[in-house]
């Protein structure tokens, strides 16, 4: 996917009709912890959710002939779906029995895996609960290090936690489509290492008309298709 732009003709983060759109759907599943007496920060889990898609996406088994660099193709020239979903105590065990990649935060523990075809779930991800994922943080996050990079997310729009990681994901997939190979190399080397933070108003119109990667939500779930959610803000493009 070398050469994608912030606008492209036919981003798969777009809400308009394209050919993405005739293409076999698949969806990117991904499963975050959360046990009753010990839930993640909102924030930690989201950029857990990001740094697991970037694990995915780099990943051995991701690429050339590995074993999942098919569905992975498969994925990507369709839409770019991503659905999280909830689990703990025996769910969680059931789902780290399948393949795929635990990511795991300060608070957070994520797991991503290879895609599937949007109505060929595993029956131990299938039954999980998609919706009602919120998440608070006990404490406000710190100012986001700017010399490291940024998912930016819009203050104007309101998302549960779950959508809010899908989000972020979109966004450092954006990132990682948009930087020269020597850039991806140092960005996996050094663990991904990114803030997801709230961008003020102000800053927020800043960073949609950059240049820097921004997601448009296609409006499955939640919020309006065409809703940009999240800005893509990487140091190697700025």
């Amino acid at each position: 996917m070398d050469g994608v732009t912030t606008e492209p003709t036919d981003s798969p983060f777009r809400s308009e009709p394209s050919a993405r759109d005739t293409a076999p759907q698949f969806v990117l599943p991904l499963v975050v912890r959360i046990e009753k007496g010990a839930p993640p920060a909102r924030t930690d889990a989201l950029e857990t959710a990001a740094r697991a898609v970037l694990v995915m996406l780099s990943d051995e088994r991701s690429r050339g002939d590995g074993e999942w660099a098919q569905a992975m193709r498969d994925w990507q020239d369709a839409r770019i779906r991503k659905v999280v979903r909830r689990a703990r105590g025996a769910e969680w065990r059931r789902a780290e029995a399948l393949p795929g990649i635990t990511v795991t935060g300060k608070s957070a523990e994520v797991r991503v895996f290879p895609p599937v075809p949007l109505d060929g779930w595993p029956k131990e991800l299938a039954r999980l609960q998609v919706s009602g994922t919120d998440l608070d943080d006990p404490e406000p996050p710190v100012e986001a290090d700017t010399s490291a990079p940024v998912l930016w997310l819009n203050p104007e729009v309101d998302m549960s936690a779950g959508k809010a990681m899908a989000q972020a994901g979109h966004g450092a997939q954006l990132a990682w489509w948009e930087l020269p190979d020597e850039e991806r190399a140092a960005w996996r080397e050094a663990g991904f290492p990114l803030a997801v933070r709230t961008a003020e108003p102000t800053r927020w119109r800043q960073l949609t008309t950059s240049g820097l990667p921004l997601v448009r939500d296609a409006g499955y779930t939640e919020i309006a298709a065409g809703s940009c959610t999240v800005v893509a803000d990487h140091p190697a493009l700025r």
